[in-house]
């Protein structure tokens, strides 16, 4: 199929600027390690907070930690293997130290809340590498990497809310991020599901950069996404997704509503930088977002993202 070349932002800036502001890396509008988001609403996240400390480096003792009742920092040291899902509890802060990889299995958070993950690698887990389902809130999911997964790299569903994914690379992989996990589970997920999206790195995964189903607002931004042989973001099922300032490089279909045998949901798109990239599908309004930030130009994005998404780029 031959592919459509476009090469502008949605919004205000000029055409002509593009070229120049391509040109040369810019530093971040906010910190990196800064949280930004649904997660700060409903009384923010703070995951284990100042809670004592405990270093793993077997999977029995990461299954046990994780399981706690009690508020714990847990950092990850070394490769973990293990299979499944192991059950976070509320009130965790799992960081990785340098290198650190959880390899076939994820995390799952079950109905808990005030939950950290960071700086950690992901590979071929044999589910879903995070899960967020049954109403967990205030959820943080940072500086991660993921790939060659079964299912979703982060996917959130089931009443789940006040939640951020930020800073992460997907790479070699399909299922990224599902957000609602059935178009028949209305009565669950309505009023919830919102969640923030910022400075992600889809690196050639294939789709689901979210597929969103009933959530609004949820808000896609900053996020870089290059060579998605699939599609970007899809807004299904009533969900109001604002899609802003995000670069697409050598993306057929950045963005779109419906997918599947869902129904559509609606889809503002402003001041997105399209680069060899389709123009995208939009619909309808979205609920204003409550929080601050500042977004970084889109055309700035590809060079910020790429220099410090995913594991191994700060240091916690």
């Amino acid at each position: 199929m031959h592919r459509r070349i476009h090469r502008f932002i949605q919004g205000a800036i000029p055409l002509a600027l593009v070229g120049a502001v391509l040109a040369a890396p810019q530093p971040a509008s906010a910190a990196i390690t800064d949280l930004v988001g649904w997660a700060t609403q409903n009384g923010g996240t703070t995951g284990g907070g100042s809670a004592a400390t405990t270093t793993v480096t077997s999977a029995s003792a990461l299954t046990t930690a994780v399981g706690s009742t009690s508020a714990a920092v847990i950092r990850v040291s070394g490769t973990i293997s293990c299979s499944g899902m192991l059950r976070v509890r509320s009130n965790k802060t799992i960081i990785g130290n340098a290198g650190a990889a959880i390899v076939g299995c994820g995390l799952n958070i079950n109905g808990d809340r005030n939950v950290i993950i960071r700086n950690l690698t992901f590979r071929n887990w044999n589910d879903d590498a995070i899960n967020v389902q049954e109403s967990a809130t205030n959820i943080w999911v940072d500086h991660n990497s993921f790939s060659n997964g079964y299912d979703g790299a982060v996917d959130i569903k089931r009443g789940s809310d006040f939640i951020t994914v930020s800073w992460n690379r997907v790479f070699s992989h399909d299922k990224s991020m599902l957000l609602g996990h059935s178009d028949s589970n209305a009565s669950q997920d309505v009023g919830h599901l919102r969640v923030t999206y910022h400075h992600n790195w889809f690196d050639a995964s294939t789709q689901r950069h979210p597929r969103v189903r009933f959530g609004n607002p949820v808000h896609v931004y900053n996020n870089y996404y290059n060579n998605n042989s699939g599609y970007g973001v899809a807004s299904t099922e009533g969900a109001g997704v604002l899609v802003e300032a995000n670069s697409f490089e050598n993306v057929d279909d950045p963005f779109h509503l419906g997918e599947g045998s869902s129904d559509a949901g609606t889809l503002v798109a402003r001041n997105n930088l399209l680069v060899n990239s389709g123009s995208g599908q939009t619909g309808g309004s979205v609920a204003s977002i409550p929080y601050s930030y500042t977004a970084d130009a889109a055309a700035n994005v590809k060079s910020i993202v790429t220099a410090n998404a995913g594991a191994g780029r700060i240091s916690v």
